[in-house]
């Protein structure tokens, strides 16, 4: 029995019963239409009012079922955890948890050098105070940040590329510097993305679609063989894996 529709694909509410069986034999049509009214799934409706469920609404489905039935959590609390993974975050783990985390693969990792990891991370939205917890700033220097441009908040929140330069800029801090003395760091980074897109615009305003699709490959090559060659000539310039004598 197929468990989860495919990439797409749309399924009516008998479907999706169908769907759960296996794992959730109680579940009922009444029971979906009670959570949709609850606001914890949002299936599309078609012209004529029929609901049609994606893959992502029949696995938010079945996360909410599966908190209810192992976890006994109530509504609200599953919304929040509902809200927590809109915004890119790990829910917390039922038990034992203070509450939703950022996960590892925003903040962690090296600098890439094949290309895999510079194209956009992951969806993210954090409020100001989950910002300041995450990263460990205060007000004040988070406030700095923003007026040197290094990071902006999109409305209320602040996004993956956000939490990492101020995770980045916090470890940095450490050290004695100040945020006056970053502002090179993002006048370099603007100056080499405009010479990365002078490159890959002809590309990209081509009439011929596999050209246009060529062009965001070519950003990410450049953009990792942009920060192979920064860093390898930062490495010389502090004289860093130098042979010795």
């Amino acid at each position: 029995m197929q468990s989860r529709p495919r990439q797409g694909e749309l399924l009516g509410i008998g479907d999706v019963i169908a769907a759960l069986a296996d794992d959730f034999p109680e579940v009922t049509i009444s029971k979906v239409r009670f959570l949709e009214t609850e606001g914890l799934i949002a299936p599309e409706r078609t012209s004529s009012g029929y609901r049609k469920f994606r893959a992502v609404d029949v696995d938010r489905l079945r996360y909410v079922l599966t908190m209810q039935r192992d976890h006994y959590l109530p509504l609200r609390v599953i919304r929040d955890h509902l809200d927590a993974i809109d915004r890119g975050l790990e829910p917390p783990v039922p038990v034992g948890s203070l509450g939703p985390r950022v996960p590892d693969d925003v903040t962690g990792g090296r600098v890439p050098f094949d290309g895999q990891n510079v194209q956009s991370r992951p969806r993210l939205r954090l409020s100001r105070a989950e910002m300041l917890a995450e990263t460990g700033l205060d007000e004040a220097t988070l406030e700095q940040l923003e007026a040197a441009g290094l990071v902006a908040a999109h409305g209320r929140h602040f996004d993956a590329d956000a939490v990492v330069v101020a995770s980045t800029v916090a470890q940095m801090l450490s050290f004695g510097l100040e945020v006056r003395h970053l502002r090179p760091f993002r006048l370099a980074a603007e100056r080499q993305a405009a010479l990365v897109h002078q490159v890959v615009s002809p590309m990209a305003r081509s009439r011929n679609a596999e050209t246009r699709e060529r062009a965001e490959g070519a950003m990410a090559e450049l953009a990792a063989l942009s920060l192979r060659l920064h860093l390898t000539l930062l490495r010389q310039g502090l004289g860093l894996d130098q042979p010795s004598g």
